[in-house]
């Protein structure tokens, strides 16, 4: 029974599920046409199909080029693969390479047809840190060792909207940007005792240099606010995501930054995972059957009062086109002077108000569930990029209402004795789409149960499996689940991250 299941997920995974034609080119991906696809709403409405990921767009007679995440190993003719539409065949790292970091699982899958490459990118990492402070007084860079740094594990999966560069660029980057945040902390995260107030001065950074010249906490505040590490480390992951966001503003367009992502990140350090997610990507934790939500998503709906708060204290950023009330439909110029359902800033339920001229304009956030917008363009409130982003047809700016910062969760290995069944799943919203937490716990339960505990590849199995599941098979009328349902015509892409495998015991 157990070989019939694995041969079956293999079969499927090598196959994508159908037999398909491909173009004899050995440089343009297939051509031959898709099943056609699942009723996405894509999260921006200004979606350019013709975009490439990781690379400037090229004439019809030159080769068209976009990337995949290097570990992935994909020969020329694998990336061709990747690219088609029509067989949607799920990529792993093969098992024959070198496998990711913590027996990591990985899987992912191209679109049905939503926009001509596949806009997710994903990146896994060990990220050495040295200390800032490890530096000599001439600011040559001393031998490294493990007294003057660490390390911590790094995964990040990031969901392009309107164009893949914005992806790219933070799969390459963002990680970087970590490593530099966290240089200032090595020492103060090794020492048990409270996080200074200030630090010293270093050769980089002169100003105070003695501890006469400290500010004392009585200066600012008495009594100091506790500040724990953890709160540093999030502190990092948040000034990061700001520097990535504004790296990006800079360079987009001298390095093809197009439109924006979704990011969802974790880092393993001493003993902890950090989860920082921005944007509509989720992460869960599955430990004993039990079911652990480690991110949000950020939508139009979950961040309206934020939204709105923002309308109303900055009402030159909507215009004369927009209003930050909010009511249950569009108000119509026959309605003026009646009483009609609103909610504002300030609001979780609803009231009435007479309706006035300026209730005419179109509200700030409009529609529900995947059909939520912000200005009736995008369906993300928090990410990175989307800096040229503009209302359709105007020249309004909608950055000014995206949120750059993530929502950083910390989960603590060390509370728990953790088996080698329980896992974090990180997925963009191809996954989540279709799949609900229980579902992908069912399948958590049964791909791993069906493999030896050290087996290192039931990991790559179950993220394949939750890609399969999400995706489909293909039919007449698109890509189906086993419930006839339309399964995700999204990209997909998941990494399972084992929590009581490989790795749980590192600090």
């Amino acid at each position: 029974m157990l070989n019939r299941v694995r041969s079956a997920v293999a079969h499927l995974v090598s196959s994508g599920g159908t037999s398909s034609q491909r173009s004899k080119s050995p440089d343009l991906p297939n051509a031959t046409s898709a099943p056609p696809a699942a009723q996405e709403t894509p999260k921006t409405s200004r979606e350019k199909p013709g975009n490439q990921v990781g690379a400037p767009q090229k004439t019809a007679e030159t080769t068209v080029s976009f990337s995949r995440p290097t570990f992935l190993q994909l020969s020329p003719g694998g990336l061709r693969r990747a690219d088609d539409h029509a067989g949607r065949a799920v990529q792993s790292p093969p098992d024959t390479g070198r496998r990711l970091p913590w027996s990591t699982g990985y899987a992912e899958v191209i679109n049905a047809g939503k926009s001509r490459h596949n806009e997710d990118q994903a990146c896994c990492e060990v990220v050495y840190v040295e200390s800032r402070r490890s530096r000599s007084v001439t600011g040559v860079s001393r031998e490294p060792s493990h007294n003057q740094g660490f390390c911590f594990y790094y995964w990040g999966l990031f969901d392009g909207h309107a164009g893949g560069g914005a992806a790219e660029m933070a799969s390459r980057l963002l990680h970087r940007h970590i490593r530099e945040q966290l240089k200032d902390l090595v020492e103060i995260l090794k020492d048990p005792l409270p996080p200074p107030l200030c630090l010293p001065s270093t050769p980089e950074t002169p100003g105070v240099s003695s501890p006469s010249q400290l500010v004392s906490p009585q200066s600012c505040w008495s009594p100091q606010k506790e500040v724990t590490h953890d709160s540093l480390v999030v502190g990092a992951i948040e000034n990061a995501f700001h520097l990535m966001d504004e790296q990006m503003a800079r360079e987009r367009r001298g390095h093809q930054v197009e439109g924006g992502c979704c990011a969802l990140v974790v880092l393993y350090l001493l003993g902890k995972m950090y989860v920082a997610n921005a944007g509509d990507s989720r992460a869960i934790i599955v430990r004993n059957g039990e079911i652990i939500p480690m991110s949000r998503e950020f939508t139009p709906e979950t961040e309206r009062q934020r939204l709105q708060l923002l309308g109303f204290l900055k009402p030159e950023l909507l215009g004369s086109e927009f209003t930050h009330l909010e009511f249950p439909r569009r108000v119509q110029p026959k309605e003026l002077g009646q009483r009609m359902l609103y909610r504002d800033q300030n609001m979780t339920g609803w009231a009435y108000k007479k309706i006035e001229v300026e209730d005419l304009r179109f509200p700030l956030v409009c529609g529900e569930g995947k059909k939520a917008r912000v200005m009736a363009t995008i369906g993300v409130t928090r990410g990175l990029g989307d800096h040229n982003l503009k209302v359709c047809s105007s020249t309004l700016p909608i950055k000014p209402f995206l949120s750059c910062f993530p929502e950083v969760r910390v989960y603590d290995l060390t509370q728990y004795e953790h088996c080698p069944d329980d896992v974090l799943v990180l997925g963009t919203d191809g996954l989540w789409d279709v799949t609900n937490d229980s579902e992908v716990a069912a399948t958590v339960d049964r791909v791993l149960s069906s493999y030896e505990p050290n087996d290192p590849s039931r990991y790559t199995a179950l993220a394949q499996a939750l890609v399969l599941g999400a995706r489909g098979i293909p039919r007449d009328r698109g890509w189906r689940l086993p419930n006839n349902k339309l399964g995700s015509g999204d990209d997909i892409s998941v990494f399972v991250i084992p929590l009581g495998g490989p790795g749980s015991s590192y600090s």
